[in-house]
């Protein structure tokens, strides 16, 4: 399979906001071939071609960070598989702090490889369930989740894992799933963001509305 060249990964960002510098596009081929090496023996990902690579799971994370837009802070990403979204995103926004929470080991274990080899210090997987991360050690500006199907769930721990006035939910979502998840109560949930190249996806962002107790 062909490598891509950094002017080639370059072009493929543009379209998600993304002005990336040689650093980034180093970092990027690194990852990704990180990802085709460890998918030959464990699942990571079903998206194999590197161009679709770039679009599909580096474009779409990195988007989130102008779009929303994601600054500094903390960040816990629920659900990570092999990183998706949240190092990409720390990847153009390395003073956040990221918390990717996933229960598979290997995948986990996967994420600590990627966090070395591309010396993002700010990034520490979690291994295990969102519901057994101490919240209480844990107040989050941000949340992302973009392959997790218990949408209820998530939602309700976030409401509690969340910073009370200022933390936000970022959810990668098809159009009727994000219908559905911004009718729950007790949240302010923007307008939809469509994600550039997708025809039915979009980014749902909330934030909690009522006072925690």
């Amino acid at each position: 399979m062909a490598k891509l060249s950094n002017a080639e990964i370059e072009k493929l960002l543009l379209p998600y906001g993304v002005s990336a510098s040689d650093r980034l596009c180093d970092q990027v081929q690194t990852y990704m071939s990180l990802l085709l090496e460890w998918n030959q023996r464990t699942s990571l990902t079903t998206v194999t071609d590197p161009a679709e690579i770039v679009k599909f799971h580096f474009g779409e994370s990195m988007f989130a960070a102008s779009a929303v837009p994601i600054r500094n802070g903390r960040l816990a990403d629920v659900g990570s598989g092999p990183g998706f979204p949240s190092i990409p995103i720390s990847m153009v926004n390395p003073e956040l702090s990221v918390t990717p929470i996933e229960s598979n080991s290997k995948k986990s274990t996967f994420m600590a490889e990627v966090a070395r080899r591309l010396s993002l210090r700010t990034v520490t997987p979690y291994r295990g369930r969102m519901e057994d991360f101490p919240i209480s050690k844990a107040a989050f500006d941000w949340i992302t989740a973009r392959a997790l199907g218990l949408h209820s769930g998530l939602v309700a721990w976030a409401y509690s894992a969340l910073k009370p006035s200022s933390g936000k939910l970022v959810m990668w979502l098809g159009e009727s799933d994000a219908e559905t998840v911004s009718r729950t109560g007790g949240w302010n949930w923007l307008d939809t963001i469509k994600i550039p190249g997708s025809d039915h996806r979009v980014l749902l962002v909330g934030n909690p509305s009522s006072p925690k107790t």
